[in-house]
């Protein structure tokens, strides 16, 4: 059923749906997603169906880790779903597990648009949102009107990064901000990991966490709320390994259960495009511009750090050879956002098949047994 229902897809996706919406504005072609989606799964049947059609279920896949049961080891990276608006669908069209936000203490309308901007012969959207979010009182609301069931096999992770504002654009106040989210999450939430975004652009006051000091400061105070879910970090791609490096030490003395690699690719004068674009037009780019460069700290990374951290790789996946790659480089997880854009949502079932036949193919029984396995650095 998935292999010709996920054809059938990506075909009309491919053919007709995505030559209409690349036509609209893609910051409003994703307000429509949002609002859509979070309509239309309001209908339990509906969502049942999708599922059928969309989502591909194979023990092979299925990941336990801290105590959580993960359908597959691909996930919804953050910024899609900001407001925790589409779990349902999320888990319908076939995703392990979810990741909203990124979540702020403070309500935040996001920079002046256009938020994103696609370069779709670089596979690449150029992201400015600026931390959009309706802050965390109204987002824990909004997740916790979903049943409990719904994650049963589909952990909710909630990105958290500081408000973008003058207010919280110190590295105390900052700290306090994170600090503020994350209690509430913990008092009132039903989040069962977090990822703590210290890496976004575009934002109030710069990346203030992306440096040993700062980044000490900011764990050692997540540390006193002594949370018992696991604690991933989200990552910068554009610290040369010796930087980075550091950085993964300061991670490694702190309630830190794992490494998110990595955000967008920032650095316009050695970004690899296939197309030019309007200069004056801000942001940072997402999708395959990503891939070598977070594939390369992901080797390193889970060379020196396999026996501590569990890795979630992120940038430029759009297949399931790609997933495969970033698994066998040390990643348990993989996650992706720009791929469904481009790909459609049958891409998510298509991967899970795709990744159990390539396992199959190389003699392998689970996911796990591939982990780091082309790893040239151990």
């Amino acid at each position: 059923m998935i292999s010709s229902i996920s054809s059938v897809s990506n075909t009309l996706y491919k053919h007709v749906v995505k030559p209409i919406l690349f036509r609209v504005k893609p910051d409003t072609v994703h307000e429509y997603m949002v609002s859509s989606g979070s309509l239309i799964q309001r209908f339990p049947g509906f969502m049942w169906i999708v599922s059928k059609f969309f989502a591909y279920k194979n023990d092979c896949l299925e990941i336990k880790k801290f105590g959580l049961v993960f359908a597959n080891p691909v996930g919804l990276s953050a910024g899609l779903d900001k407001d925790a608006k589409l779990p349902p669908t999320m888990k319908a069209i076939g995703f392990g597990f979810v990741e909203c936000g990124s979540v702020t203490f403070a309500q935040y309308d996001g920079n002046p648009q256009p938020w994103y901007t696609r370069l779709p012969k670089s596979k690449s959207i150029i992201v400015n949102s600026g931390l959009r979010s309706e802050g965390v009182q109204s987002v824990i609301a909004r997740a916790n009107t979903y049943k409990k069931e719904l994650f049963t096999d589909f952990p909710l992770n909630i990105s958290v990064a500081k408000t973008n504002s003058k207010q919280a654009s110190t590295c105390e106040s900052g700290i306090e901000d994170y600090i503020s989210t994350l209690k509430l999450w913990e008092e009132k939430g039903n989040a069962q990991m977090y990822t703590i975004n210290i890496s976004c652009p575009n934002t109030y006051g710069g990346e203030p966490y992306t440096t040993v000091e700062s980044l000490e400061k900011l764990l050692g105070a997540i540390d006193k709320l002594k949370i018992k879910k696991p604690v991933f970090i989200k990552m910068p791609i554009d610290k040369p390994w010796n930087e980075f490096k550091r950085l993964l030490a300061v991670c490694d003395k702190h309630n830190v259960q794992g490494i998110t690699l990595g955000n967008l690719y920032k650095d316009r004068s050695t970004v690899k495009l296939d197309e030019d674009y309007d200069s004056s037009v801000k942001g940072n780019f997402s999708g395959k511009p990503c891939w070598e460069i977070s594939n390369d700290l992901l080797e390193r990374a889970y060379a020196e750090y396999h026996d501590r951290f569990v890795f979630s790789g992120v940038g430029g996946v759009f297949s399931a050879e790609d997933a495969y790659t970033k698994i066998k480089l040390g990643a348990t997880f993989v996650q992706l956002v720009t791929g469904l854009i481009f790909e459609g949502p049958a891409v998510i079932g298509r991967i899970n098949k795709e990744l159990s036949e390539l396992l199959n193919s190389e003699g392998y029984s689970h996911i796990s047994e591939a982990v780091g396995i082309d790893n040239r650095y151990i």
